[in-house]
């Protein structure tokens, strides 16, 4: 295929589990760079998480952070913004909390949170290489909150809670795990298919063009945005089902296999 523009997902594509980009990956980018063919990234991450990576893999095109909602260049200078409506961000935190969730609320550029030490903190730290802020009443954030994540061990009863969020919700915020234990409310009517789309027109790169890697349900809807589409090994059914295309897992190298088997055609 004539793949002019590749955008990608990190956490579970991009990145080991370990949050690693393995010299195989960096390799990778700098091929199609070396081909003429654009590379950015779409994430569920705020803009300060996609920082180190923007560096290390010299990136030159607007980056998607919470699913596409919020858009800055690789500098992490802000393009544009949506935020989650108050009252529904209010209803969503509060359904969280009855839930018995950890709450995360992302506002004012921060990652706040009441606990310190709650569930998966110390990997989001690793994750993000910043420092949350702690704050004892995340109500005042509410108004403008760009992204609110329930954050729970119990991965059966945090699927469950998004059927049922996402309903309440519906057609008033996007609800997905981004990860089995991260149960994301982003804005509505954006995804990480709108910002693909978008980036597509501003570039003059026609659908069928575009080639995106994702292994999450969030990852549907880039899929479905683009003319070669690539679900991890370690994906869920469901969403290899939604891709033209399944390559090895994020463990094993899976996306710059893929990049070398379906962009460049290597046997």
């Amino acid at each position: 295929m004539d793949i002019a523009l590749v955008v990608s997902d990190v956490d579970g594509t991009l990145v080991t589990d370990d949050k690693r980009l393995t010299p195989a990956a960096l390799a990778a980018v700098r091929r199609l760079g070396t081909a003429g063919i654009g590379f950015t990234l779409a994430s569920s991450r705020p803009p300060v998480g996609l920082r180190h990576l923007a560096e290390a893999l010299d990136l030159r095109l607007p980056l998607g952070a919470f699913n596409g909602s919020t858009v800055c260049g690789p500098d992490l200078a802000s393009i544009s913004e949506t935020l989650i409506p108050e009252a529904v961000a209010r209803e969503a935190a509060r359904r969280l909390d009855d839930a018995g969730v950890d709450l995360w609320v992302f506002a004012d550029g921060s990652w706040n949170l009441r606990n310190g030490q709650g569930p998966y903190t110390d990997l989001e730290r690793r994750t993000l290489q910043t420092e949350p802020r702690i704050v004892p009443d995340l109500s005042a954030l509410l108004g403008r909150a760009a992204k609110i994540v329930g954050v729970s061990r119990d991965r059966d009863e945090l699927a469950r809670l998004e059927k049922r969020l996402a309903a309440a919700l519906d057609g008033r915020a996007v609800v997905h795990r981004s990860q089995p234990y991260y149960l994301d409310v982003t804005p509505p009517g954006i995804d990480k298919g709108s910002f693909v789309t978008d980036l597509g027109r501003r570039l003059g790169i026609p659908r069928e063009r575009i080639a995106t890697l994702g292994d999450a349900a969030n990852d549907i809807a880039l899929f479905r945005e683009s003319g070669l589409s690539i679900a991890m090994g370690n994906a869920a059914p469901a969403v290899r089902q939604a891709a033209s295309a399944v390559t090895a897992s994020n463990q094993e190298d899976g996306f710059a296999r893929a990049i070398n088997r379906f962009v460049f055609g290597d046997p």
